[in-house]
């Protein structure tokens, strides 16, 4: 059996966030990467736990973007990916990443392919509903548990109203989040093979480019904090009604 995982780079959540070039670019000065946490803690984490009941399975990675991005690929590797393979370009439309992917995934043909449910800097949320259709492909999003008994897939997976649990025959891509795996950090001898293992590197196919970005605006500051004298209640629920309006 044959796992695609998809991953990403995405800037540490603790990186100061600044736009440039009259706010139409995301300034990467001084940005620490690390892999999108959905992607790694719970769409690699699962293939590898799946790995590991049967190691038969062969996990490969993609990614889409430049020279740049190869340390998150060897930490992924690191963790227990068997190769990997980067599609040296840089966009931030998600049906340009899909369509690179889906051709990847194409001459890979591959039984299961796993996608984080978003990245944690765009919040898309897209990639995986795409890639489905471009590769005709049955699509479960947004996993909170994956099982797999041969050629069978249970995936529950959270809605509005509570839990859904789906069964399907593979081939299938599922999108994972939160509950799916239990994140892990690499061991030893992980990051020393990592040195070791492939990572290609494919020029992009020609695809469309369907988005573009024309300004990013940061959040407005938040105010600060009022105090309420507990003597003053009154003043609590005026606050409350006329200011917050909760109530």
């Amino acid at each position: 059996m044959k796992i695609l995982v998809c991953i990403t780079k995405t800037p540490d959540t603790t990186a100061k966030i600044a736009f440039t070039e009259n706010n139409t670019k995301f300034s990467q000065a001084g940005v620490q990467w690390i892999i999108n946490p959905y992607d790694e803690w719970y769409a690699l984490i699962r293939a590898i736990e799946l790995k590991e009941k049967d190691p038969t399975i062969v996990i490969h990675l993609v990614t889409v973007g430049s020279a740049d991005s190869e340390p998150v690929i060897r930490k992924a590797l690191a963790l227990g990916g068997d190769e990997a393979l980067r599609i040296n370009a840089e966009s931030q439309d998600s049906f340009y990443i899909a369509s690179q992917i889906a051709d990847i995934a194409r001459q890979g043909v591959y039984d299961l392919i796993f996608t984080g449910k978003e990245t944690i800097d765009y919040n898309g949320s897209s990639i995986g509903g795409m890639l489905s259709e471009l590769l005709d492909l049955p699509f479960v999003s947004l996993a909170t548990k994956f099982e797999l008994n041969g050629t069978t897939a249970t995936v529950t997976r959270e809605i509005e109203s509570g839990e859904e649990v789906n069964e399907v025959s593979l081939p299938v891509l599922v999108s994972c989040q939160k509950g799916v795996a239990e994140a892990r950090i690499p061991n030893m001898r992980g990051i020393m093979s990592a040195r070791t293992k492939p990572l290609k590197v494919s020029e992009p196919v020609k695809a469309d480019t369907l988005t573009s970005y024309v300004n990013f605006e940061l959040p407005a500051p938040k105010a600060g904090v009022k105090l309420i004298s507990a003597e003053h209640p009154e003043e609590l629920i005026r606050l409350l009604r006329e200011e917050a309006r909760v109530i």
